[in-house]
């Protein structure tokens, strides 16, 4: 069944590791923007009910009460399993999560990132541990007990023994399901761009280096699975169960259709996205549609996930060459009919799924 995803690009403020189409934006654009985005919702056409839902941002959580009922009053919800809406620590109150259950939301993602205050306060975040305490014991009272965290390895100030600190909120809060991400030095992020040009702002000179990196996702990555989480894709871990159903569409190549600024869709062969700047979306333009490759696909994604992919008999033998390369470098392994990545593989996949590209 396809899914659905909502941009909704607002925040109180930018940190700086984001390199997201989001930020801080003036009231009319946000006014505009809402006009926008719920015509687009109505004007499509719903040849399939969704089984999933994902408000992402952005902050969503930051969305007013009465314009998120009309998004949802204009979904088909009927078969919904599982509605999820990110949140910035600090954002979750009582009236919120009520508004939320009253609409079928049913997950919550925070984006709490680190649990260390001084990490915290370098990338621009303004929340700190003992609020995000709260706001998981006020969702789990409220009856929304599914929620996520996210984590982010390689931030301005790391070190293991902080990563240590982070993890240990974690097992005490035992939330279902953690996303642990790679900082990602890009352009795209005033804390990337500053990193490239050898500045200091961002307390770019004091993110930790490739290997100290490496050895925080590591530890990280350890830990999780001795606390009871599946690390069931590269960045995800949950206990069994709760799996995102909605971002497993992504890795399965279900289909889904995205809503906003800078929102994707994938009909099962074709893949669309919406413009990335306020101008070019409010005047409803819509850049083509790209053709995938199958095949490409089903290696450059599927991979993604910890149990593999099983090829097709026509994919064993297009991509015999990177498949028999990294398999002889100890990063992908057969297990019976299906090749899936070897642990050491996940912290290099993005240079190994390149090479199933163009073959």
């Amino acid at each position: 069944m396809p899914g659905v995803y909502i941009s909704y690009p607002f925040c109180s403020q930018k940190c700086s590791f984001c390199n997201f189409a989001s930020g801080v934006s003036a009231p009319a654009t946000i006014a505009q923007y809402q006009h926008t985005l719920l015509a687009e919702i109505r004007a499509h056409n719903w040849a399939w009910p969704p089984e999933t839902l994902y408000f992402g941002g952005g902050t969503p959580s930051l969305m007013p009460a009465e314009f998120l009922r009309e998004i949802m009053a204009n979904i088909p919800g009927e078969k919904v399993t599982e509605a999820t809406i990110e949140c910035a620590p600090g954002t979750v109150t009582e009236e919120a999560v009520a508004v939320w259950r009253g609409c079928g939301i049913n997950r919550v993602s925070l984006g709490v990132q680190s649990f260390v205050t001084k990490e915290l306060r370098q990338t621009g975040r303004r929340h700190d541990a003992g609020i995000v305490a709260r706001e998981i014991e006020l969702l789990r009272n409220a009856g929304l007990p599914n929620i996520n965290i996210d984590l982010i390895a390689g931030l301005p100030e790391q070190t293991l023994a902080s990563m240590e600190e982070s993890l240990g909120w974690i097992e005490r809060l035992a939330t279902p399901h953690v996303s642990l991400y790679i900082f990602e030095i890009d352009e795209d992020s005033r804390l990337g761009n500053e990193i490239l040009l050898g500045g200091q702002r961002y307390g770019a000179a004091r993110v930790p280096d490739d290997e100290l990196t490496a050895q925080l996702y590591e530890k990280a990555s350890q830990e999780l699975r001795r606390m009871g989480y599946h690390h069931y894709e590269i960045s995800n871990y949950a206990y069994p169960g709760y799996e995102s159903r909605h971002n497993l569409k992504y890795w399965l190549l279900e289909p889904y259709a995205g809503f906003g600024l800078d929102a994707h869709s994938f009909d099962g062969r074709n893949r669309f996205n919406n413009a990335d700047t306020f101008e070019a979306y409010f005047r409803t333009e819509k850049p083509p549609p790209t053709s995938s490759d199958p095949a490409e696909e089903h290696f450059f994604v599927g991979l993604r996930l910890l149990d593999g992919i099983e090829p097709s008999a026509a994919e064993w033998q297009r991509f015999a060459e990177p498949i028999a390369k990294w398999e002889q470098a100890g990063m992908l392994e057969r297990a019976g009919s299906r090749l899936r990545l070897t642990p050491p593989a996940v912290l290099v996949s993005n240079e190994i799924f390149q090479e199933f590209l163009n073959v």
